[in-house]
């Protein structure tokens, strides 16, 4: 397994966490099928969504991979009228990760972030490690600690 960039900081953080490694499909990179091949059920493994508000600022929301984003709620949430999905092709240059590897620990910058609420009724959620094929699994509140995220409903 890889050490990532992900891993590192949370082991430099002291946050408790443990991984899972998969053998990823090109073809389906969906959280849906991180979370069967992980063994965990899709409520508790997290994709990590970047979006562009109308204003031009990026933000980050983690939903569990069986939901989808509300837009409404995510614009309201950053105080903005309009919120978009960036491009995967600008996902590596705005977060450092690539689509289906896309991690809220570690990116080039550091974007407002967002759990999802339901995050909190489970002791531990699952994120992707930063790279395709390896997911981190940890607390949500130590999570949230380290991104300094607020749980909101956003789904």
């Amino acid at each position: 397994m890889t050490t990532t960039n992900a891993m590192r900081l949370l082991t430099q953080a002291k946050i408790s966490f443990r991984t899972a490694q998969y053998a990823y499909d090109e073809n389906d990179l969906s959280g849906v099928h991180a979370a069967q091949a992980i063994g965990m059920p899709p409520e508790q493994v997290f994709k990590t969504l970047v979006t562009r508000c109308d204003k031009g600022e990026i933000a980050v929301f983690c939903i569990p991979v069986c939901c989808e984003l509300n837009l409404k709620k995510a614009a309201k949430i950053v105080g903005c009228k309009k919120i978009e999905m960036v491009h995967v092709k600008e996902l590596l240059a705005l977060t450092g990760y690539i689509r289906g590897g896309c991690s809220p620990i570690g990116m080039k910058k550091k974007y407002p972030t967002f759990l999802d609420e339901t995050a909190t009724l489970y002791e531990e959620i699952a994120v992707s490690a930063g790279l395709r094929g390896q997911q981190i699994i940890l607390a949500p509140q130590d999570l949230a600690g380290y991104c300094q995220s607020l749980f909101v409903d956003i789904t």
